[in-house]
């Protein structure tokens, strides 16, 4: 294997993303190197790029990939295999997994350790690190884009539901039909609420979460958000609130719209001065639950929610809008989320 690659990254920090070169990565005896075989492009990749991550750093975090070199310890993978993979790879030897917090396995949020602290998946090879327990063989009947679209939008999204709580027959509003969004929604649809209302302003995505089973949709462009749904539910307000979008003002509404003992569930990368509103006054005894957190990775957690694919309960493939072929799109992809023109959800680069 060559010694030096390929990768899409930050080549000038808070600036420019583009081609760079890098070390070919070693492979430990837990581990496996990779090659991609189909990759996808985050809204976070750029938000990564314009937050001053250091210049050098590979970029990409959602992946199908097929496995070149695996350690002298792994036992259920094999050079070959084609395998998906979690966007949260978390070291499963720190006491934190044993928290049940193992997306922060080793310190605050180090079990997303691609991108963040090590090169990601943009590369000609990348390290997948315990492979045994965070890869997942692809279940008959399913494709590399179920498999894609499993790795980091369909367990985000989900997890916005799993946090907000969702009870038999919640209304429940999701708050931005981007692509983590809409898996909210279908999260919140498969959880069993009774009315979900979705926001947004864009018609593909407004279509879309339909499908998914958001019963009403709302365009934060007709007026305050918290006033819509009031106005919709006639005063009623919403037993939780997922945010996966919009401004700090936005987020302050969705505080204030849910109800008493009611779930604000946070997916968004809120700024440093958002608020929550009338924390300085009886409505902090509210008793109202603000909360977020990085989505679960891990091999089981890839499986259960292949599984429920399989079983025709859910198809995260409508979400790819775009479709390119070779390494070199990769930038095309990411300008695509970098610019978010209002037919683009999700591109994905076949690399072969």
């Amino acid at each position: 294997m060559e010694r030096t690659m390929k990768g899409y990254g930050i080549v000038k920090e808070f600036e420019k993303f583009g081609l760079i070169e890098a070390e070919v990565p070693q492979c430990g005896p837990l581990d496996a190197i990779a090659e991609p075989v189909v990759l996808a492009a985050c809204s976070s990749d750029p938000h990564q790029v314009h937050a001053g991550l250091p210049a050098g750093m590979i970029l990409g975090h959602e992946v199908v990939a097929r496995l070149v070199e695996v350690g002298a310890m792994v036992t259920d993978f094999k050079a070959g295999d084609i395998v998906c993979v979690g966007a949260v790879t978390a070291d499963w030897y720190k006491k934190e997994a044993q928290d049940n917090i193992h997306q922060h396995s080793g310190g605050q949020n180090y079990g997303m350790n691609w991108c963040c602290f090590e090169n990601g998946t943009f590369a000609q090879y990348f390290r997948i690190r315990q492979v045994d327990m965070n890869a997942a063989l692809i279940p008959e009947g399913l494709t590399y884009e179920h498999a894609l679209m499993t790795s980091d939008m369909v367990t985000t999204g989900f997890h916005g539901a799993e946090l907000a709580n969702i009870q038999i027959g919640d209304t429940v509003v999701v708050m931005g039909i981007g692509p983590v969004g809409l898996m909210s929604v279908a999260g919140a649809a498969l959880r069993g609420a009774g009315r979900i209302i979705g926001i947004g302003s864009r018609p593909i995505t407004k279509e879309l979460a339909k499908f998914y089973g958001a019963t009403d949709v709302l365009d934060y462009h007709d007026g305050p958000i918290d006033e819509q749904v009031l106005e919709l539910l006639h005063g009623v307000q919403p037993d939780c609130v997922i945010t996966t979008g919009g401004t700090q003002d936005t987020f302050a509404r969705s505080v204030k719209m849910v109800k008493p003992n009611g779930t604000v569930s946070n997916l968004h990368a809120q700024t440093f001065d958002t608020v929550i509103p009338m924390a300085d006054t009886l409505g902090w005894a509210s008793h109202k639950t603000v909360t977020g957190g990085l989505c679960p990775g891990g091999r089981r957690r890839l499986e259960r929610l292949m599984a429920v694919q399989a079983a025709g309960r859910l198809d995260p493939t409508k979400l790819i809008t775009h479709r390119f072929h070779g390494f070199e799109h990769v930038m095309d992809a990411y300008n695509l989320m970098d610019k978010h023109p209002a037919d683009c959800i999700k591109p994905v680069v076949y690399v072969e």
